[in-house]
């Protein structure tokens, strides 16, 4: 997730996201957002849902605060890992974390989406083509590198080409 809304929804949500820079002997949140720029509409109303009953719901302690761990892609899907959730928040994550399934992780789009094999991403066609284009720019840019038969100054071409991409 870019800088700009890994921001944003540390801004929005200070308690659920209150160890995003801590010890990362502590808390993986040091790390930040592992996943795509689509899923932030979905952690988005996620953190909001379980903000909202925590502070307007919480008779009997049935939505005490909780504090995200750790917020990754993994086998293409959503985990929104807590310390301090209930049954029923552990319930809205779960539903959550399944609708990520449906929604491209890069764009955010729900229009055609499905997983790849091998190394799982959630995509819709349009993404998974541009991933597939770098993923090959990238192997080209990989080979001229290591060419034994290439000038220095091809190299140096193929290493900001790389550089460009790789950001």
């Amino acid at each position: 997730m870019t800088r700009k809304l890994d921001e944003a929804l540390c801004n929005k949500y200070p308690k659920i996201f209150v160890n995003r820079h801590g010890n990362m002997k502590t808390t993986a949140m040091c790390w930040g957002f592992s996943c795509g720029d689509g899923w932030y509409w979905l952690i988005d109303k996620l953190c909001s849902q379980l903000q909202w009953n925590t502070d307007h719901n919480n008779q009997n302690g049935k939505y005490p605060q909780i504090v995200a761990t750790q917020v990754k892609e993994k086998f293409g899907g959503l985990r929104f890992y807590v310390e301090g959730a209930s049954d029923v928040q552990h319930a809205i994550i779960s539903w959550a974390e399944s609708l990520s399934y449906d929604i491209c992780e890069s764009c955010g789009t729900t229009k055609d989406v499905s997983q790849t094999e091998g190394w799982v991403f959630t995509e819709c066609p349009n993404c998974r083509l541009e991933r597939e284009k770098n993923t090959s720019r990238k192997r080209n840019m990989w080979q001229l590198l290591i060419s034994r038969n290439i000038s220095i100054s091809t190299k140096k071409y193929a290493l900001k080409k790389l550089l460009k991409l790789v950001k």
